[in-house]
């Protein structure tokens, strides 16, 4: 991505409704699905700002990696942590090392998303688990997708399809950000027809508003780790090795 958006994800990260909805989702995820318990050795590829390395150090300790060299000096600063640098496939990362092993709006940037989640493969832990979490619904596609360089929407099926070629297993597949999405829908249609695709998508809104969504949509939680909502502009999904193809 530009660094211009960089910069701007690192000013709204920590406040607005999506990362603060988003993270409550992803925090009730990993709580259900997590591999075992106890503390987990737990990777974060593309950690961008580092906006999510606290909330999964609640579970364990964290390594991160981030190509972008920006991005990465700021997780650092943030975080206290050594961020690695590098390109999936090509990182290098000790095998059999990580419990959990997360990508959060990773995997659509990655021209060979099959490619990675192979590469990725021999560094879980015996027992360890994948989590991805992705946009949803090609046909919301906008200029936010192209201003964050997004090689694509997945689909349900689509999603399911690449993680199965990579030999992995799904454990659980939900849709989120689904409450949400009637007006998520209207809103890109809207701006499609204006012709100002995702110029302002990601302004924080007023106080009230910011906390009244960020209620709804964390809210979520509850019933997208059950993975009951049909539908929404973003999916997850949990997955483990799948037998002989493990490694």
């Amino acid at each position: 991505m530009e660094r211009h958006v960089y910069d701007r994800m690192a000013e709204i990260d920590r406040d607005h409704w999506w990362f603060v909805g988003r993270r409550k989702i992803l925090t009730a995820l990993i709580e259900h699905w997590r591999p075992k318990a106890g503390p987990l050795h737990i990777l974060e590829v593309g950690c961008g700002t580092g906006s999510n390395i606290a909330m999964l150090q609640q579970f364990g300790t964290v390594d991160a990696i981030e190509p972008d060299d920006h991005a990465r000096a700021f997780a650092s600063r943030r975080t206290g942590l050594e961020i690695k640098g590098g390109y999936l496939p090509n990182v290098l990362l000790e095998d059999g090392r990580y419990d959990l092993i997360v990508l959060l709006d990773v995997l659509e940037h990655i021209p060979d998303d099959k490619g990675a989640l192979c590469a990725l493969k021999p560094k879980l832990a015996p027992g360890g688990r994948l989590m991805l979490a992705v946009p949803a619904m090609p046909s919301l596609w906008s200029g936010h997708d192209v201003a964050h360089h997004h090689q694509r929407r997945y689909t349900a099926r689509t999603l399911e399809a690449v993680v199965q070629a990579a030999g992995y297993r799904t454990l659980r597949r939900t849709a989120f950000n689904s409450l949400l999405l009637p007006a998520i829908v209207g809103v890109r249609w809207l701006n499609r027809l204006l012709g100002r695709e995702g110029g302002d998508e990601d302004r924080i809104p007023p106080a009230p508003i910011n906390r009244l969504l960020a209620g709804l949509f964390g809210a979520e939680r509850h019933v997208a780790v059950r993975g009951l909502f049909p539908a929404g502009v973003s999916l997850a999904l949990v997955a483990e090795p799948d037998g002989d193809k493990t490694r």
